[in-house]
């Protein structure tokens, strides 16, 4: 039901409907024949209105919870304002998730929300565990009943199903999985938090692969026959050992640094392999942003725009790159960071280690409208539909005409990248060839990787001389000082319609290890990315 309110005409009466209150609550604000009564065989009966009384939410609730734990599906669904669908999902409560001794105690209420916590045993194949779990309902007027009705909602029966899923118990669809790090070190969701989802997709794509045995769960069971998400663990099963890239010394520097920083993510590879090392997120929607995000990149894209300028003959590090306070293209006016000074002799390695967004700019009228975009995809594989063994992003650079032409120079426009796909991008610049990022060995399920012509030597030189530059004397001094190796960097940050701050937006390589991070809100590249992906760095793989 839509947020707002909507009239209608119910059995001859006006009513509104208040929408936001699940299925059908509403308020009666005139009634049958005036007055709220209605004629039949010479007698009245009052029309009861509004929000259902103390009284009712109490009886209600309780005639609902009774039923509930006797397994009565029916004649609890019945009270409740969506029968068909609550008998449905209650009957699978005992049938299909064998769920019993269901004892159901609410909390103290004085509104129509009635907190309450449920404990029962799911038992199967004789195999039974306790379960307990906390959830709440909400007490509404029926809408053509006038009936004080449960407000139905998967909800209801457990706090994280949600419409078009169930519960199931029985063998799990696919074994557990013990998965390890490149040297042996098995890696959990405890020890490492931003793993959890990760180790859940990997346990559904390679679960039966890895040579283990199902074991008993309790699930979640969705409608489209995407991934069980397990609740309750009756047998755990034999796991399956399952190899991935990962460096748990990587992982664990990875996880403590993004901790510092609110909505951070990040992720390392191997410049010489394309493995990933490490993957952390510290965000509150638990989204796996290093992977799966789409972001404007900000001014680490100038990594992949100052290839394209030297690939495509337009200039070379040593060429003239001047830096104006400001620049115009198509009508659109670009600034650079407040206190940037201009100078009007830099070439493109001073620009690029000051991160002179103007200077970039200003060769938009040199590059033709899909120069980008084929620098990104067919040189550092960008926009290939990778192969990573999780779900990925690949990065998005359309051939964008228009104001975009210049914007897309500076990571701003209509570019979008993970960190996953710049840390690729600074592998391949490193190395000049592009390896596809993997988590899990190709070879476990024969994943044919994106493929990329990658850079030439020339390229390369120039790139690495210039990252050098921004590491050691340029805009990332200051949080790669003290890195020993070979190192390279670069900074950014990236404007977003409706935030107060930029987004954060660092990448940078220490011997054989690339790494990049974005925190949203973070404001400059040194202020919060930084320091993630030096922490990263300092470490190593």
């Amino acid at each position: 039901m839509r947020r707002g309110v909507r009239a209608a005409v119910v059995g001859g009466v006006a009513v509104v409907l208040v929408s936001g209150a699940g299925y059908g609550a509403f308020n009666v604000v005139s009634a049958l024949n005036g007055g709220g009564t209605g004629a039949a065989g010479g007698g009245s009966a009052v029309v009861r209105t509004g929000p259902p009384s103390s009284a009712e939410v109490r009886e209600t609730t309780r005639k609902f919870f009774a039923a509930w734990e006797k397994g009565q599906a029916s004649t609890a669904a019945s009270y409740t304002n969506y029968p068909e669908g609550a008998e449905r999902l209650l009957t699978a409560y005992g049938k299909d998730a064998h769920i019993t001794e269901v004892k159901i105690t609410p909390s103290a209420t004085s509104g129509p929300t009635v907190p309450f916590t449920v404990k029962a045993t799911v038992s199967y194949d004789g195999k039974s565990k306790p379960l307990a779990y906390e959830s709440e309902l909400t007490v509404v007027r029926g809408q053509t009943t006038h009936r004080a009705l449960v407000d139905w909602q998967p909800s209801v029966v457990h706090p994280q199903l949600e419409r078009g899923e169930t519960l199931y118990t029985g063998e799990s669809q696919t074994p557990p999985i013990e998965a390890v790090d490149r040297s042996g070190t098995v890696l959990t969701k405890e020890a490492y938090p931003s793993l959890g989802p990760i180790l859940d997709q990997l346990r559904t794509r390679y679960g039966d692969k890895a040579g283990g045995k199902p074991g008993v769960e309790l699930v979640i069971r969705h409608e489209d026959d995407s991934a069980d998400i397990p609740l309750l663990t009756l047998s755990k099963g034999t796991p399956g050992r399952l190899h991935t890239t990962l460096s748990a010394s990587a992982q664990a520097a990875a996880e403590q640094a993004v901790r510092k920083y609110a909505e951070s993510s990040v992720v390392a590879v191997k410049p010489s392999t394309g493995e990933v090392l490490a993957v952390a997120n510290h965000r509150e929607d638990g989204f796996n942003a290093a992977f799966l995000g789409e972001l404007a990149p900000g001014s680490t894209m100038k990594i992949l725009s100052a290839a394209t300028l030297i690939d495509n003959g337009i200039t070379t590090m040593s060429g003239p790159a001047p830096c104006p306070d400001q620049a115009v293209w198509q009508s659109q006016t670009f600034h650079n960071l407040a206190g940037m000074r201009e100078d009007p002799h830099a070439t493109l390695a001073d620009s690029f280690a000051r991160s002179c967004n103007t200077a970039f700019v200003k060769y938009a009228d040199e590059v033709k409208v899909d120069s980008l975009t084929r620098e990104a995809e067919e040189r550092f594989g960008l926009g290939q539909d990778w192969k990573v063994g999780v779900p990925s992003f690949d990065g998005r650079v359309p051939a964008a005409g228009g104001p975009d032409t210049a914007a897309d120079l500076i990571g701003q426009g209509q570019v979008q990248m993970s960190p996953l796909d710049m840390a690729s991008v600074t592998a391949t610049a490193m190395t000049g060839a592009f390896r596809q990022p993997v988590i899990v060995p190709l070879s476990l399920d024969d994943r044919a990787p994106a493929r990329a012509r990658g850079l030439s030597s020339g390229t390369v030189q120039q790139l690495r001389s210039m990252m050098n530059r921004t590491a050691v004397s340029g805009t990332a001094a200051g949080v790669m000082s003290g890195l020993s190796g070979s190192i390279g960097a670069k900074t950014g940050s990236a404007e977003v319609d409706g935030q107060t701050k930029s987004n954060s937006w660092f990448t940078g390589y220490r011997d054989d290890v690339a790494a990049a991070a974005m925190t949203q809100d973070g404001g400059h590249g040194i202020d919060a990315a930084g320091p993630i992906v030096a922490a990263v760095l300092r470490t190593g793989g």
